[in-house]
C-alpha cells in the first residue's frame, strides 16, 4: 500500500526558497575544518542554498577534502576547485602571510600574538595564529569583511584569532556536543565575547552557551536548526508483505559515542529471541574492527552488514529499503542522519539525550530510550518489529515532523534573514 501524505504536509514538502532577486547581495567567507566532507553534506547544502538566496560565499578549509578529486561528484568537485585550503597552501604561503601582516598590519599582528599568548600561547596555538594570518590575508585579497565558522572546536579558534588580528567580524555555528565537554580547551566564552552573533543548532546548544556567558550577551545566541530536503529524501516506499527479514539500519561514524556496541548487544537479544532481523551499519571509524569481530560470532554471522562510509545517494537507497532506523548515541547535537531517516518515513529509535528530543518526540515521531540501556533498546526495537502498523504510523509522523520543522529550504531562508539583519 503506497503511503499518502496529507495535503497540508505536501505544501510544506514542496516549498521552494522565496525569490531574493530584490534583496542586496550578501558577501561573506566560511571557514570550515574540512570541505567538502562525506559526513558533512549539510554544510554543502547550506552553502548552496544560501547562494540561491543571493549570497556570495567564499570557502576556506583548514584541511583538504576527505576524498581524492577523481572520486568526487560534479558539485563537490566544483566546490573543491574553488576552496582555499589553508594547510595545502604550504610553508611559503604561511611565511608570506606572516611577512605581509608584519609589513601591512604590524599592530594587528601584535594584537593577535598577544591574544594567543593570553589563550595559552604555546605549541599548537601559534600555528592557529599562522593559519589565522593566512585566512585573513585570503579575505583581504577578496575584499571580504565577515568570517563564519561551523563548529566550536579548533576551526573556530582560528576564526576568532583572525577577527582579533584583522578588521573583520566573525560569527559561529555551534553544534555540540564535543565542544561542551572541554569549554576551556575550545575557548567558548572568548568566542561568544568575540562574535557578532552565534547560531546554535537547537535550544540545548543555546543553553550550554548561556551557561558560559553573561546574560547581556545572550541576545547574540540565535537558534538556527539544520535541515534536510524532503523533496530529495522522498520515500517511494511500499509496506512489506510476507515473511522477509526486518532490516534495522544505523548511519553514523563507527565510534563509541554513536553507541553501535549497545546496538549490537540489543540486536543479539533480538536474534536470540528468534526474530527474523538483519542489521546494516553505514559509516566507518575506529570501532569497526571490534564491531566486525562481534558480528563474526556464530549466532550473528551473516546477519550484520558493514557498508562503510558512503555518499548521500547511497544512503538514500539504503534508507529506502530500511524498516527501522536506530541511533543509540551517547552524545549528539541534533543528528542530520535522524532527519534523513525520518524524512524517508523510516521509524526511528534513538536516545533521550542533548538535542535529540528537539527532533524526535518519543511515541509521537519515534521512540527514545535511555542511553547505554541495551535491554530498553532491544524492547523498543522488538515493538517495532512486531507491529508494522506502529512502524507505519511513526514513519509518517516522523516525515511530517521534518517537513514542518527541519526543512532545509525553510530553515536556510530563516538563516539568510538572520544574516541580513546582523551584517
Amino acid at each position: 500500500m503506497q503511503t499518502v501524505t496529507s495535503v497540508a504536509t505536501s505544501a510544506v514538502l514542496t516549498s521552494e526558497p522565496s525569490s531574493s532577486s530584490s534583496k542586496a547581495r550578501v558577501r561573506l567567507a566560511y571557514l570550515l575544518s574540512r570541505y567538502p566532507a562525506i559526513s558533512h553534506t549539510f554544510l554543502l547544502n547550506e552553502i548552496r542554498t544560501l547562494r540561491d538566496l543571493n549570497f556570495d560565499i567564499a570557502i576556506a578549509s583548514i584541511n583538504s577534502c576527505d576524498r581524492p578529486r577523481s572520486v568526487l561528484g560534479g558539485i563537490e568537485r566544483t566546490e573543491e576547485e574553488a576552496t582555499f585550503y589553508v594547510k595545502r597552501a604550504g610553508v611559503w604561503r604561511a611565511l608570506w602571510a606572516f611577512a605581509d601582516a608584519l609589513v601591512r598590519r604590524p599592530l594587528g599582528l601584535l594584537r593577535g600574538l598577544l591574544f594567543v599568548i593570553r589563550l595559552g600561547g604555546a605549541g599548537i596555538r601559534f600555528f592557529y595564529l599562522i593559519e589565522a594570518l593566512m585566512v585573513g590575508q585570503w579575505m583581504r585579497e577578496r575584499g571580504l569583511s565577515h568570517l563564519h565558522a561551523h563548529f566550536g572546536v579548533a576551526v573556530s579558534t582560528v576564526a576568532m584569532i583572525a577577527a582579533r588580528t584583522f578588521p573583520v567580524s566573525v560569527s559561529f555555528t555551534i553544534h555540540g556536543p564535543d565542544e561542551f565537554y572541554d569549554v576551556r580547551k575550545y575557548y567558548l566564552a572568548q568566542k561568544i565575547e568575540t562574535a557578532s552573533f552565534v547560531f546554535c543548532i537547537g535550544a540545548f546548544a543555546r543553553s550550554q552557551l548561556m551557561m558560559l556567558s553573561p546574560a547581556n550577551q545572550w541576545n547574540k545566541l540565535l537558534v538556527s536548526p539544520l535541515g534536510v530536503d524532503p523533496r530529495k529524501f522522498n520515500p517511494q516506499r511500499r509496506r512489506k508483505t510476507g515473511g522477509g527479514p526486518v532490516e534495522i539500519v544505523c548511519v553514523g561514524r563507527l565510534v563509541s559515542a554513536k553507541g553501535q556496541h549497545v546496538l549490537m548487544a540489543a540486536f543479539r537479544q533480538l536474534v536470540r529471541e528468534g526474530r527474523n532481523v538483519r542489521l546494516r551499519l553505514v559509516g566507518d571509524g575506529p570501532d569497526r574492527i571490534n564491531l566486525e569481530r562481534i558480528a563474526a560470532q556464530e549466532e550473528l554471522r551473516g546477519l550484520v552488514a558493514f557498508e562503510g562510509a558512503v555518499e548521500a545517494d547511497r544512503v538514500r537507497c539504503i534508507l529506502e529499503n530500511a524498516d527501522i532506523f536506530a541511533l543509540p548515541s551517547f552524545a549528539e547535537g541534533i543528528p542530520v542522519a535522524l532527519m534523513e531517516a525520518m524524512a524517508m518515513e523510516v521509524p526511528c529509535v534513538s536516545t533521550a539525550i542533548t538535542g535529540i528530543p528537539e527532533l524526535v518526540r518519543s511515541e509521537t515521531d519515534g521512540i527514545l530510550v535511555a542511553p547505554a540501556d541495551e535491554d530498553q533498546l532491544a524492547a523498543s526495537l522488538a515493538r517495532l518489529i512486531d507491529d508494522p502498523d506502529l512502524r507505519e504510523r511513526l514513519g509518517r509522523a516522523g516525515r511530517r515532523r521534518v517537513a514542518e520543522n527541519f526543512n532545509l529550504h525553510r530553515n536556510v531562508e530563516k538563516l539568510a534573514e538572520m544574516y541580513r539583519c546582523r551584517l
